[in-house]
């Protein structure tokens, strides 16, 4: 991002300096020879926090959001990530008790995998003490793939 006198430039925004005005597309026209003659240097962008926990404040600054909360809302999220991928398979839970017909094994494990990566899953956002291992926790969710063979 390009700033002068301290304040940000946008591009194909004008802009006036020591009275002069500059066209919109000035920025995107000049050397930086030019830029950098009337002052103008280069940062780069602020790295915007993860919105999924943290707000951003009226300054730009990241505030976290209240942990409970994040893992009440994740929680809840592993439950209805774990509940539409069983529910592919639920016919075969009915079939077996309406006609007793066997559930394929490859169809018993996989429900049995989900149903262990959710306990697993939930476990760890609940053991999670602090921000940055909560954040470690989500972002270490995993699921098991259905092999169809």
């Amino acid at each position: 991002m390009f700033l002068l006198d301290g304040k940000r430039l946008q591009v194909d925004i004008p802009f006036i300096h020591n009275g002069i005005q500059y066209p919109a597309n000035w920025l995107r026209l000049t050397t930086w020879e030019e830029k950098s003659a009337i002052g103008i240097t280069e940062v780069p962008d602020p790295v915007m926090p993860d919105e999924r926990f943290y707000y951003v404040s009226m300054q730009g600054d990241p505030v976290p959001k209240d942990l409970d909360s994040l893992k009440t809302n994740f929680k809840n999220q592993v439950k209805t990530t774990t509940y539409a991928m069983l529910h592919t398979t639920d016919w075969y839970v009915i079939r077996k008790q309406e006609t007793a017909v066997e559930i394929p094994e490859k169809i018993s494990k996989y429900r049995n995998d989900v149903r262990t990566a959710s306990t697993a899953n939930e476990a760890a956002l609940n053991s999670a003490t602090n921000l940055e291992e909560f954040i470690s926790a989500v972002n270490n969710i995993s699921w098991p793939i259905f092999e169809q063979t």
